[in-house]
């Protein structure tokens, strides 16, 4: 029987975020491999957690016994820097890393700082990390200090699901992620009001309460551009696989992504996308399944949409495209059987 792991994770695991479900599937699929998993709540607040939260969170791990085997969520354990130092020697500590902290939308050059410095003393104490991509792989290495030899990048997987049909009248754009800064869905919004003489409906999907001071802004711009009629603010979807087989265009104006597993279920259902060209986006989305344009241009998104819209030929050749590059993507026993066999190797 292989060895005990303890996955340490923050906030809620149910949640219908990239990151979670990552988190999910991994830990689902080494059960389903052999491993004995624990799970371990590390709290509320994370990557800013209250004093007394975080203290918690430390206590918690630090509870695990000497040679214990635990992955940590990268949302935690960037800020677990201190911890990390004094119980490195005593566990053996893997760090799971979605994307550097310091990357998140919205933080001024002081929390910027102060993440990077954190994540960076955390990570020199992990024995081993996995990343999402490997463009975060290439960030470890050339601004965190990481070794190649100690990182394994375990792209997520993708389950099997139709294919869209993309005969919707008018065209369904169809865009997911969480209501927060990063994701861009002002963006989206105000390239849609461009477009406004065309015919389409939108929906976006998303939680509405991690962030709900940007869920209020974006209700309010919807209603203020008069587009209330047209773009549905759907909230949480547990399965969006039906959505994306009656969709015709998946567009998400993320800010940044550190891998961007919604472009990866697009494209393995066929979806043309409209993204922008930052983090790890253009690694998934080839150049024949998307038009990808600069971050926050809302000129150019909505002359993508326009494009897409407008051009039936183009939205059948990217589509076809799309599902060519998603029947390549792993499924997820492939993802999790890199990282198990990263974990056999551990000294």
């Amino acid at each position: 029987m292989s060895q005990s792991i303890t996955f340490a994770y923050p906030g809620d695991l149910s949640l219908n975020t990239g990151g979670y479900a990552y988190d999910r599937r991994v830990i689902a699929g080494l059960l389903e491999s052999g491993w004995p998993v624990q799970r371990l709540s590390l709290g509320e607040g994370f990557p800013a957690p209250s004093p007394e939260m975080k203290r918690e969170a430390e206590r918690r791990l630090s509870a695990l016994p000497d040679g214990g085997l635990v992955i940590i969520d990268g949302l935690a354990f960037g800020v677990l820097d201190e911890w990390a130092e004094r119980e490195a020697r005593r566990l053996r500590i893997v760090a799971l890393v979605h994307h550097p902290l310091a990357l998140e939308t919205g933080l001024d050059s002081t929390q910027q700082s102060c993440f990077h410095g954190c994540e960076r003393h955390a990570l020199s104490f992990a024995k081993h990390v996995v990343v999402t991509s490997p463009m975060t792989a290439r960030n470890l290495i050339a601004d965190y200090g990481i070794r190649s030899h100690q990182i394994t990048v375990a792209i997520p997987g993708t389950d099997p699901a139709p294919i869209a049909t993309g005969n919707g009248d008018p065209p369904h754009i169809i865009s997911i992620g969480t209501l927060t800064p990063r994701k861009g869905h002002d963006i989206l919004i105000s390239a849609l009001k461009a477009v406004e003489h065309l015919p389409w409906r939108a929906t976006i999907i998303g939680s509405q309460t991690l962030n709900p001071e940007t869920a209020t802004l974006l209700r309010r711009q919807v209603e203020a551009l008069g587009l209330a009629d047209r773009i549905s603010l759907a909230g949480e979807c547990d399965d969006p696989r039906a959505l994306l087989a009656g969709a015709d265009i998946f567009a998400l104006a993320s800010r940044f992504e550190g891998y961007g597993m919604v472009f990866a279920e697009a494209l393995s259902q066929g979806l043309p996308i409209i993204a922008c060209r930052t983090g790890a986006i253009p690694e998934v989305v080839p150049e024949e399944a998307g038009l990808l344009v600069p971050v926050d241009d809302i000129g150019a998104f909505a002359q993508a949409l326009h494009s897409l819209l407008t051009d039936k030929t183009l939205r059948r050749a990217k589509a076809e495209a799309a599902r060519r590059a998603g029947a390549q993507l792993p499924g997820w026993m492939t993802t999790v059987d890199i990282i198990s066999t990263a974990l056999r190797a551990l000294p």
